[in-house]
């Protein structure tokens, strides 16, 4: 990859063209992932957490996220070096001005993973190794979108099955909620996008939780992540503050005030006592 050699080019978003540069580890946090996105990996470690599973992508590795699910993202520079990326956002009005055009086969199809890997041939390298220079001169939007097109295009051109992902406009269908919940439940996002991502109205979300989990969903969810952070700094000899961002707490007071007032003892005192 000549043509990325020593570039040190702060992150800049085209408009759905996106270069991310970090000299130091980057946690994204939790995301629900509103638009499909293509990702290349220029240098570092890119580690995606969905659900229970992790995948960690490097140099020259392609990566599409599906919409409407949850990831956790670590970003990791190369050792004395930095990690750079370009991701192509493959949103809702750029993807359907394409089909008008292609009528490409979309449809409903079964859910699978928010994280695909992908194959990336010489034609997507040369494609991604294109976009360095609108980084470096003034574009218009009409070069963005139709560079972006031209991405959705090169995608499909080995992986045509992607497209009954790609033009699928519809909204989340109705999904087994206890399933969903237990491989949920430590991202921290609010009751609505839960309630959406498992294709259901709030009402008729809270209605089912009380079924399935006789609880509450901020109740059950709270103790959920607290029996985990418990098993991890019991068990995996975790320590508090590496733990509470993993099990979806935003604050490591909020943490410990919760985790007192459940077990009736500090996480300190459990990491002191091996447990």
């Amino acid at each position: 990859m000549a043509i990325f050699a020593g570039m040190d080019m702060p992150s800049k978003d085209l408009g759905g063209i996106i270069y991310s540069n970090y000299k130091k580890e980057n946690r994204s946090g939790e995301e629900f992932i509103q638009e499909h996105s293509l990702g290349y990996i220029i240098s570092g470690l890119l580690t995606i957490v969905d659900g229970d599973r992790k995948e960690v992508f490097g140099a020259g590795d392609l990566v599409m996220l599906r919409k409407n699910n949850l990831a956790k993202f670590f970003k990791h520079p190369a050792q004395s070096d930095q990690f750079t990326a370009i991701t192509l956002i493959l949103d809702k009005d750029t993807l359907e001005q394409l089909n008008k055009g292609q009528h490409f086969a979309g449809g409903t199809i079964t859910p699978q993973s928010a994280v695909l890997r992908i194959t990336p041939d010489k034609l997507l390298k040369s494609y991604f190794e294109s976009l360095l220079p609108y980084f470096m001169e003034p574009v218009s939007d009409q070069l963005v979108q139709a560079k972006k097109q031209e991405g959705v295009l090169l995608l499909l051109r080995n992986n045509p099955t992607l497209a009954q992902i790609l033009f699928d406009f519809g909204v989340p269908g109705k999904i087994d909620l206890e399933a969903f919940m237990n491989r949920n439940f430590r991202y921290n996002i609010t009751i609505d996008k839960l309630a959406y991502l498992t294709g259901r109205s709030l009402a008729t979300f809270k209605r089912d939780f009380e079924k399935t989990f006789n609880s509450p969903p901020s109740r059950w969810i709270q103790q959920q992540r607290l029996k985990e952070a418990h098993y991890l700094i019991s068990e995996k000899k975790n320590k508090p503050s590496d733990v509470y961002l993993e099990v979806g707490f935003e604050s490591l007071s909020h943490f410990s005030y919760a985790f007192k007032q459940y077990f009736g003892y500090n996480a300190s005192t459990l990491e002191r006592n091996g447990g």
